[in-house]
């Protein structure tokens, strides 16, 4: 994995996440980059905030751009826009290909959540989070949504209308790719990567188990890290 060395990462968290989790979970491939940038959403525009991190890495030499959900789907249009760019994807957890119509279950989820959010406020809205989550998933969000603070809804409604590549576009695609779902994830269904990964030229496709994650955000990383080494 030598060409990693002198690589910038560009991390991408998904929506209502932040850099403190996608640092975890791709410590196993920043470890080998010259360089990292986890990016934090941010206003106005999550997205406008994540192609700005990508363009301003892209002037210094290659990158691996790591997303997850939304920071896959953003990662993946920005390497599609900059087919010249040097750019190596690893592609995590991704939420649906092109629109996200209304019986998509990470847009579903973001809108609900936006909604919630703006009846009762982020206090209670993230108190009810913990109380039907999975301990692990409730000490994530917890952290992440309150750092959001009154940009977590405005940022959850931006993700839930955001247009994937579709599979058409993804056949376009010349870089380096892998993709990794988990098994057992209801909002980031494994399907959804394995469509991915079809649809990609030369894309490796990898799946962790979602019980995995949860203790050891690292499996997404070292999936990633795995399917590279493979394809070199």
């Amino acid at each position: 994995m030598q060409f990693l060395e002198r690589t910038t990462a560009v991390l991408l968290p998904g929506s209502g996440s932040d850099a403190d989790f996608v640092l975890r979970a791709f410590a196993p491939l920043t470890r080998l980059c010259a360089r990292t940038v986890a990016v934090d959403a941010t206003p106005p525009s999550v997205v406008a905030g994540y192609r700005a991190a990508l363009t301003a890495a892209a002037s210094d030499g290659p990158l691996l751009a790591c997303g997850v959900s939304l920071g896959s789907a953003v990662a993946a249009g920005w390497a599609l826009e900059n087919p010249d760019a040097d750019i190596t994807l690893v592609l995590t957890l991704p939420p649906w290909t092109g629109a996200a119509g209304p019986e998509i279950p990470a847009a579903m989820s973001a809108r609900v959540t936006a909604d919630v959010v703006d009846e009762v406020g982020a206090t209670e809205a993230i108190a009810r989070m913990r109380a039907g989550s999975p301990p692990w998933l409730a000490r994530e969000l917890s952290r992440s949504w309150a750092a959001h603070g009154d940009f977590l809804a405005p940022a959850l409604r931006e993700a839930a209308v955001y247009v994937a590549p579709t599979e058409a576009e993804f056949g376009r695609l010349c870089a380096r790719t892998v993709v990794v779902g988990a098994e057992g994830d209801l909002i980031h269904p494994v399907a959804v990567a394995r469509q991915w990964g079809a649809a990609i030229p030369g894309a490796a496709a990898t799946a962790v188990d979602l019980a995995d994650l949860g203790p050891d955000p690292e499996v997404l990383g070292r999936a990633g890290l795995a399917a590279l080494t493979a394809g070199c």
